[in-house]
């Protein structure tokens, strides 16, 4: 890791999911480091804080090496407790991702409310990388695929189950069929139990992704780029045909570009 100990601001970046909460450091355009640990709902702030700091200490950094943050939660309770651990410990105001905050992309869609913050900046960061009209495809807790339109506008999404939490019920509503690893399937068709669940998850969600995609493109232009985020892209990908590029940091590279929007 780059020292960051020199004249360059450090901006502190965090995407706290439902199921996953993920943050880096960048120096401007670069990310310096990033993790990724399990969201627990109930942290506190001080709890947020402990934890940064102890991340940060094993590169050698220190939390008041950190001049500004930018926190997209899907959590609630979350966002309230990173803002009040970035006002406390860092001393300064977190920027979070919501109403009134500058994007650069109109949002067109009927309650632009309502839209989750991780979903907006994963369409602009597409956008930033593959220009328009692209759709970000977003392998977390749910699902997504976000879409902009040639000009750079929001259009709209999709939203379906999770891998996981697909995974999940399919084992705990079935009795003897058990939990799998997602590791690549043999073959299509599966010669075990395992196998065959394996197949049917990796090869039914790239299907599905397949034809989410293939109808954007059918209403956008053959010209609609895809590219692909979340802890199980690299898992999926592999098995779809519409997908252009894989960005495990999409999350983050947005919001930077966004906080970069709002200086």
């Amino acid at each position: 890791m780059q020292d960051l100990l020199d004249n360059h601001a450090v901006l502190l970046a965090v995407d706290a999911g439902n199921t996953q909460t993920q943050f880096g450091t960048f120096r401007g355009e670069e990310l310096v480091e990033q993790w990724r640990f399990a969201t627990v709902r109930q942290s506190t702030a001080d709890e947020l804080g402990a934890a940064l700091a102890n991340l940060l200490a094993l590169r050698g950094v220190g939390l008041g090496e950190l001049e500004a943050t930018v926190v997209s939660s899907t959590v609630p309770a979350l966002e309230a407790e990173w803002s009040d651990m970035v006002r406390r410990y860092l001393d300064h105001e977190a920027l979070v991702i919501g109403s009134g905050v500058k994007t650069g992309m109109p949002i067109r869609i009927d309650n632009p409310r309502e839209l989750g913050a991780d979903r907006l900046v994963n369409a602009v960061a597409a956008h930033v990388a593959l220009g328009g009209p692209c759709v970000a495809v977003d392998f977390g807790t749910a699902t997504t695929a976000d879409v902009v339109s040639a000009r750079g506008e929001y259009l709209g999404g999709v939203i379906a189950p999770g891998v996981e939490i697909s995974l999940e019920a399919l084992t705990e509503r079935a009795a003897k069929l058990v939990k799998v690893d997602l590791s690549p399937p043999r073959s299509l068709i599966g010669k075990s139990s395992v196998d065959a669940v394996r197949s049917g998850v990796i090869y039914g969600f790239a299907g599905a992704v397949d034809r989410i995609v293939g109808g954007i493109r059918s209403e956008l232009g053959p010209e609609t780029q895809a590219i692909a985020t979340g802890g199980l892209a690299r898992v999926i990908v592999p098995f779809t045909e519409t997908i252009d590029l894989v960005d495990d940091l999409l999350t983050l590279k947005g919001l930077r570009i966004v906080h970069e929007r709002n200086r």
